[in-house]
């Protein structure tokens, strides 16, 4: 039966919460209604996460009220929080790999029949959740190692439902998404709302804020900015309201006096088992763009640019020098550097401190400059705006921002010459992505050739002088800076071909 919609089944007033001291949350105000998806945006360390936190059971508040149906409801555990139907899908999710899709979701409140575990009757029940979310290809019995992140959130999103949950809070939950999987959680998140639940989504995406949510809150600094309908926001105004200042253009222009020069890397017919025919320049001081559809090959082009997946034909020339580039290492000596597109994975040391990480290839490839560069390593952060304790804490207590600040920063210890940026600004937020962009300008403007793959078309436009369209493993044209949205779909989709 459909729940009950136009009410609001949770209702925060007054929220505060304090750790040693420090106030992350003061005095937020929050209406979930039924059937409506309400957005949650601010920058890393706003209180977002603070505040979900607090819905979810996980802690405590130190002050204020949360009403479930009108009752004064204070949750201790995440269980009584969702129980109570308040359930959550955090961005970590809370799976066990070696268990089916039917045991993770029942865990614990396994269905029994004489006393045993009715395995026949736990997997149908699953089954009936799975078609309600309208999910396909996804079977009860598959054990949750051999899933897909998007498959995993599923399961997550499954598990809360069999809770007859009202209110589902989700926590970044396209972050690690391809775009086929973004569509997919598009049409549950409608689904739910149509039956009634409640829905809070945080996002550092703006362009999902404003396809899915129905109202939205603003959070800095642990306050309440603003809530508004999303219908009387636009980008503009939630980034002012996020960030606390106005912003004349979210993309910076070019530093006064960033002038084109010579070609730094010249690719002429290039290819391997993933990418074929690639013939490119990038010259000192301009960014050029990467866009394409997820499977189009633009991860697999920079991975052969920088000699992880080397090209096995075709010829590289990188300052005017032909160079084999058939290892990292290789490719680091030949003055290049790749910010991956997972951090986490294959960025960082995440149990090594900031300096360490930031030395890091700077002592693999050129272990004479290893005392220059930790000399230097302060004022590089610095100028990053990296926010630590110090540079002996570990990265993996760092917001995802300074995460991906950190990575930069070990990239920029080796002094490259051309800088390969994979997805730089996933998951972080609206601040973070600002300071990015700013430090691609004063890369280009140094005399860096930037090539970057965004799956962000604003993002690509909005930063590149020139924009290269990648589809099937082979780039299918280039388009100017300012391109519309439509012309590069047009072609990463074979719509339209543009010569090169």
């Amino acid at each position: 039966m459909p729940l009950q919609t136009d009410t609001i089944p949770l209702r925060a007033r007054g929220l505060t919460k304090a750790f040693h001291g420090h106030t992350v949350l003061a005095d937020v105000d929050l209406d979930l209604r039924a059937g409506q998806v309400h957005g949650l945006v601010g920058e890393n360390g706003a209180g977002k996460s603070t505040l979900m936190k607090v819905l979810a059971g996980v802690h405590v508040a130190d002050g204020g009220t949360v009403e479930l149906d009108g009752r004064e409801v204070t949750f201790h555990h995440p269980v009584q929080a969702q129980h109570a139907g308040v359930s959550t899908v955090f961005q970590e999710f809370n799976l066990l790999p070696e268990r089916t899709v039917a045991e993770n979701i029942w865990l614990g409140r396994e269905p029994r029949r004489r006393g045993l575990v009715d395995v026949d009757r736990m997997q149908r029940d699953t089954q009936a959740l799975l078609d309600d979310l309208g999910v396909t290809g996804l079977r009860p019995g598959q054990r949750v190692r051999t899933l897909s992140v998007a498959e995993q959130q599923i399961v997550e999103i499954a598990k809360a439902i069999s809770f007859d949950a009202r209110i589902i809070s989700m926590d970044e939950p396209t972050a690690a998404l391809a775009d086929h999987e973004v569509a997919l959680l598009y049409k549950i998140i409608r689904g739910l709302t149509a039956r009634g639940v409640a829905i809070l989504y945080v996002s550092h995406r703006l362009r999902e804020i404003f396809d899915l949510c129905d109202t939205i809150t603003v959070l800095k600094d642990g306050r309440q900015v603003a809530t508004r309908p999303a219908a009387e926001l636009d980008d503009a105004e939630l980034v002012r309201l996020m960030v606390g200042r106005s912003m004349t253009s979210f993309f910076p222009g070019p530093v006064e006096g960033t002038e084109v020069g010579e070609p730094r890397l010249e690719v002429t017919g290039a290819g391997n088992g993933y990418v074929d025919d690639i013939s490119l320049t990038l010259r000192a001081g301009e960014i050029v763009g990467v866009a394409g559809l997820q499977g189009s090959g633009r991860t697999e082009l920079m991975e052969a640019l920088f000699g992880v997946q080397p090209f096995t034909r075709g010829t590289v020339v990188v300052d005017g020098k032909e160079v084999r580039l058939r290892s990292a290492r290789g490719a680091v000596r030949a003055g290049l550097a790749l910010v991956t597109e997972d951090r986490k994975a294959t960025g960082l040391a995440l149990n090594q401190t900031i300096l360490d990480n930031v030395l890091g290839p700077v002592r693999a490839v050129f272990p004479r400059r290893t005392g220059a560069a930790r000399r230097e390593a302060p004022g590089l952060l610095s100028n990053l705006q990296v926010a630590a304790r110090a540079l002996d804490q570990e990265v993996q207590f760092l917001s995802g921002g300074n995460q991906q600040k950190v990575v930069l920063a070990r990239w920029l210890a080796t002094e490259p010459r051309v800088v390969l940026m994979d997805e730089p600004t996933r998951g972080i937020d609206v601040g973070a992505k600002h300071a990015i962009y700013e430090l691609m300008r004063v890369l280009a403007a140094a005399g860096v050739a930037v090539l970057m793959v965004s799956s962000e078309l604003p993002e690509v436009i909005g930063m590149a002088d020139r924009i290269l369209v990648m589809r099937d493993g082979r780039l299918a044209g280039e388009l100017p800076a300012g391109s519309s949205e439509e012309t590069v779909l047009q072609l990463a989709t074979g719509a339209r071909e543009v010569a090169r």
